[in-house]
């Protein structure tokens, strides 16, 4: 390998994945009571997070960053072995965990002569955090060198959008993005909301009557921006995600399956992956959504 990869958690890579590629991961704590918290994927799994929310409605979970010391930890094995480090972390505008990794970055320097150290923001969360990440393992198991990583995924990062809902906008009312008044009308009149993730935060909230019609524009949104931005499928991680699991994500897989494939949008491979707390805690046990970023090619 010509270089290490460190990501934090909200990357939401299966850990399987994370151990055949040998991906590092910083965890981001959960904390259901704001004073015992939890390693997220190690303390405490993410379908057990997301039940939990479920079994108490009156529960407002809420994480926080990894620890400057979490990054040092996971970049000392590393630079012992002679290898340089790239990490990837959430969007800048979203945590404060790439100012701790870049915290580490200048303890670890400090400490080892020649350690070499690159800290990537991902203007990015969840699914397509994690697709940056698996372009990176691509790049490094291809022989290409760190700055060649740094300069591709540069590039990559700025092509992801997502399209997501949620079933209740309480937990959006309670992290701040819409108010007491919106979530109890949006309740009483069964309102879903109808977000999007791009240049590296969430975009302005849309509403919808029911759950089936948010899902449904959805998919309208997803296929009108791949038709706006002439998306040729092979060159792009398509990805779905779910938070806890429901009968409903497996129809609407199939069903924007269906609407691209009708659309001439021929999708050969999709990722599917289980949105993790950092962006749960925002939407509630039950989020879905879809989303898409660029391949990495060699050349690009």
């Amino acid at each position: 390998m010509q270089f290490g990869i460190v990501s934090d958690s909200s990357c939401d890579l299966p850990e399987a994945y994370l151990q055949a590629e040998q991906v590092q991961i910083v965890s981001f704590y959960i904390s259901f009571d704001g004073e015992n918290y939890y390693q997220e994927g190690k303390q405490i799994s993410i379908p057990d997070f997301y039940q939990k929310m479920a079994d108490n409605p009156d529960c407002f979970p809420k994480t926080s960053m990894p620890s400057v010391q979490d990054y040092v930890d996971a970049f000392v094995p590393f630079v012992k072995d002679g290898m340089p480090v790239l990490c990837i972390c959430l969007s800048k505008k979203l945590s404060g965990s790439m100012q701790a990794a870049i915290n580490a970055k200048q303890v670890v320097e400090e400490q080892y002569e020649g350690a070499r150290i690159e800290i990537l923001d991902s203007a990015l969360a969840t699914a397509l955090q994690g697709m940056l990440v698996k372009a990176a393992v691509e790049i490094r198991n291809a022989g290409e060198s760190l700055d060649e990583a740094v300069r591709c995924l540069g590039e990559i990062r700025k092509s992801g959008h997502i399209f997501f809902t949620t079933d209740d906008l309480k937990y959006l009312e309670h992290g701040g993005r819409i108010g007491k008044a919106a979530s109890v009308a949006g309740s009483v009149l069964k309102i879903k909301p109808l977000l999007q993730f791009y240049d590296g935060e969430l975009g302005p909230a849309e509403l919808c009557r029911g759950r089936k019609k948010s899902i449904l524009k959805l998919i309208e949104k997803m296929e009108t921006y791949m038709e706006e931005h002439d998306i040729h499928p092979e060159d792009y991680y398509i990805v779905t995600g779910v938070g806890l699991w429901v009968e409903e994500y497996e129809q609407f897989k199939k069903q924007l399956a269906e609407r691209l494939e009708e659309a001439g949008f021929h999708v050969a491979q999709w990722e599917d992956i289980q949105i993790g707390a950092t962006i749960g805690v925002h939407t509630g046990p039950y989020p879905l959504g879809t989303g898409l970023l660029k391949r990495w090619k060699k050349g690009m």
